[in-house]
């Protein structure tokens, strides 16, 4: 499957196989392309913890009831005192840095067979809480990750997009 068929056909998974985990082969490219997606300055602030120990789960589903039963969940974080501060000292890199490796690390779960859904329905602040992280550390998503149960489909708005002629302009 090329890249353009790979961007098409993945989708926010809803409903995953609960009892079937993530092979451990597949999980480690996961996160290793993470580990090479660009940040900032090659910064690299951001900090992935694979949550799935049951307490781990358990603490997942009291943040947020979006799941899905999903065995597996990334946390996805940057470290406030690595990310790169923009001219100006107004805006910072924490957040796209975290966003770039997230994203890296979907699409490779879509490559490996891997089905995912980016959360953000949670409160970032009670996760990191949770998650006892360090005051600098801030959550940007949960990720979960593994397989569609049977029938799971793309929501009806999957395929809907505005025109590009909406969404780019040449100067």
């Amino acid at each position: 499957m090329n890249f353009m068929e790979l961007a098409k056909n993945r989708f926010s998974c809803k409903r995953y196989q609960s009892d079937k985990p993530v092979e451990k082969e597949k999980l480690d490219k996961i996160l290793a392309v993470g580990q090479l997606a660009p940040t900032a300055k090659n910064n690299q602030p951001q900090h992935v913890y694979v949550l799935q120990s049951e307490e781990a789960l358990q603490m997942v589903d009291t943040l947020t009831p979006c799941r899905y039963g999903a065995p597996l969940v990334l946390a996805v974080t940057y470290d406030s005192n690595q990310e790169y501060v923009y001219p100006g000292d107004k805006y910072t890199s924490g957040i796209e840095d975290a966003s770039i490796v997230a994203t890296h690390m979907m699409l490779m779960a879509a490559s490996e067979g891997v089905d995912s859904c980016w959360l953000n329905f949670f409160d970032p602040d009670k996760a990191a809480e949770a998650l006892k992280l360090p005051a600098n550390e801030r959550v940007v998503l949960l990720m979960d990750l593994g397989y569609a149960a049977a029938g799971t489909r793309p929501t009806p708005t999957h395929d809907k997009t505005k025109p590009l002629a909406e969404l780019v302009s040449y100067r």
